[in-house]
């Protein structure tokens, strides 16, 4: 696991200390982050079920202005936190050990940044895309960040298997792009009317 470009361009990272995280390739994270493109400059994101961190670091390396972090689990969070201090970017960082369910809420995404929050990168177990309570659960989160955090024009960067649809029918979301590689699919939910 590397920064793939930008400030931190080719430095390595911790990896995620067990195999309960999939580290999204190399190749498929540069092809998301050339199609975010100027979008990450100067942005608030955040990075949920964050690992060790990947997405978010990446977004600090190409400029983002501050990123939330939020995973819970201790060795992933162990591994997060010296990440970040590799890369002296504990000023620009917050991390938050909770549960990511409980984020959209939080007072962190809440008061002078609300409304906000440009880009959420949203990587739950698949098993939480397919279907019953979990499903439902990861419906009311992206529900909530769109309602209580997300920008205008903002987008939700949902990672998915590629026989999961993405078909919430949430107000004032709509799908901007997806991306797929092999069995994995990146679908964007973006804040605003169709353009």
């Amino acid at each position: 696991m590397r920064i793939i470009a930008g400030e931190f361009g080719g430095r390595k990272l911790l990896p995620p200390p067990s195999e309960r995280t999939r580290p999204i390739t190399d190749r498929a994270k540069q092809s998301l982050f050339d199609a975010l493109g100027s979008r990450v400059a100067g942005a608030l994101v955040l990075d949920a079920f964050a690992g060790t961190g990947s997405m978010g670091l990446e977004c600090l390396s190409r400029g983002a202005r501050r990123a939330v972090f939020v995973e819970r689990d201790p060795g992933a969070l162990l591994h997060l936190r010296k990440n970040i201090a590799a890369l002296s970017v504990e000023s620009r960082s917050l991390v938050l050990p909770i549960d990511a369910y409980r984020v959209a809420g939080h007072p962190s995404l809440a008061g002078p940044e609300a409304g906000e929050l440009a880009i959420a990168f949203i990587d739950p177990p698949y098993a939480h895309t397919e279907g019953g309570p979990l499903r439902a659960k990861l419906e009311r989160l992206i529900a909530g960040l769109a309602a209580n955090a997300l920008a205008d024009d903002g987008l939700i960067s949902l990672r998915h298997p590629t026989k999961v649809d993405v078909d919430f029918a949430i107000p004032g979301l709509r799908i901007g792009r997806e991306l797929t590689y092999g069995s994995m699919r990146i679908t964007w939910l973006v804040k605003g009317p169709e353009p």
